[in-house]
């Protein structure tokens, strides 16, 4: 850290590695349907084809975001810097860069299938939708933002050397410290 004023959470290398292997496990079983659908036939799913195409979408699926996983996992820079100036998401795959005080509305909290997302509210949502690079990060941001309708940018602490209420504590301390000091 460059600046006493700055907070830098790293990526936690032992959770990436952890989804990692879940991604690789069920890839695994994707591969498995796929090779031989009628060995998995059961009572609730008495079709090879279904059981083929589930095995195509799953290795697509965990195969992708294993790839963003695997990345994380040699990524050295920290997931998330607090500063004086703002946010930098590193925490993820679609991660949404430096976010100045300035841009940032409200910080929110959003469950999505009992996980806590913090969600940071900004003024003009779609500039952190179209300056991502990747289509894929596109769309992703854009389903996010359908998803919470007020925000394309969602944290998530899975990823990082924090828990969930810490980090959601300390960035909305930070964002009324910010606040606080415009109106003086």
């Amino acid at each position: 850290m460059n600046d006493s004023r700055q907070i830098e959470i790293q990526l936690s290398k032992a959770k990436l590695m952890l989804m990692l292997f879940v991604c690789f496990l069920f890839a695994g079983i994707g591969v498995a349907f796929v090779i031989n659908p009628s060995k998995y036939m059961s009572f609730i799913m008495r079709s090879p084809t279904i059981i083929f195409i589930a095995g195509l979408l799953g290795i697509l699926f965990f195969g992708f975001i294993g790839v963003f996983l695997f990345k994380k996992v040699w990524d050295k820079s920290p997931g998330l810097i607090i500063s004086e100036e703002g946010i930098t998401d590193n925490s993820s795959g679609v991660s949404a860069g430096f976010i100045p005080w300035t841009d940032i509305i409200a910080i929110k909290e959003t469950k999505v299938v009992n996980q806590k997302f913090i969600n940071i509210v900004v003024k003009n949502p779609q500039v952190y939708i179209d300056r991502q690079k990747s289509g894929f990060k596109r769309k992703a941001m854009q389903a996010n933002y359908n998803l919470y309708s007020t925000t394309p940018i969602g944290i998530s602490t899975n990823g990082l050397k924090s828990n969930y209420k810490e980090l959601k504590a300390l960035l909305e301390k930070k964002f009324s410290e910010v606040n606080n000091s415009k109106n003086y």
